[in-house]
């Protein structure tokens, strides 16, 4: 399939839904492989709270939750690593005290930043053929996939 474009691909709306399922699982394994190279100390479930967590300039556990559909107790364990490995830690919200706020400590940001330039390494390598207009393009795709699925369950 290497070298087929959109315009002249031979299959149709069934195939080409079939052919997304199967390439985005394959990349999901690879980013999950690729993470424990990047940084082994930061896993991807880890990389991705964490990166959500400064991406918002702090948030809530239940926000994390909510954003990316899961269960309360298993974002309570993946922030608990976090906190141990000393990456997050809570804050009392300014308007309200009874709620804790997730921001990264000095040690998060600096993990966050080494393995984001990993990645960034990574993408920059695996898509350096592409054009500026293709990337563009998988950009507005990509954004546009998750838009779409933001209130509903993968």
């Amino acid at each position: 399939m290497k070298g087929v474009t959109v315009a002249n691909a031979p299959w149709g709306r069934e195939e080409s839904l079939d052919l997304i399922q199967r390439e985005l699982t394959a990349f999901a394994r690879r980013a999950r492989a690729a993470a424990a190279r990047l940084h082994p100390d930061l896993p991807l479930v880890s990389y991705t709270l964490l990166a959500h967590i400064d991406h918002r300039n702090g948030c809530r556990a239940t926000d994390l939750a909510a954003h990316y559909m899961l269960d309360k107790s298993t974002v309570s364990r993946q922030v608990a690593a976090l906190e141990k490995m000393g990456l997050v830690e809570r804050h009392p919200d300014p308007d309200d005290q009874r709620i804790q706020v997730l921001r990264p400590t000095a040690a998060g940001s600096a993990a966050l930043a080494s393995t984001r330039a990993s990645r960034r390494d990574a993408y920059r390598e695996r898509l350096g053929s592409w054009t500026s207009d293709d990337l563009a393009r998988f950009a507005d795709y990509l954004l546009r996939y998750n838009s779409a699925g933001e209130d509903q369950a993968p």
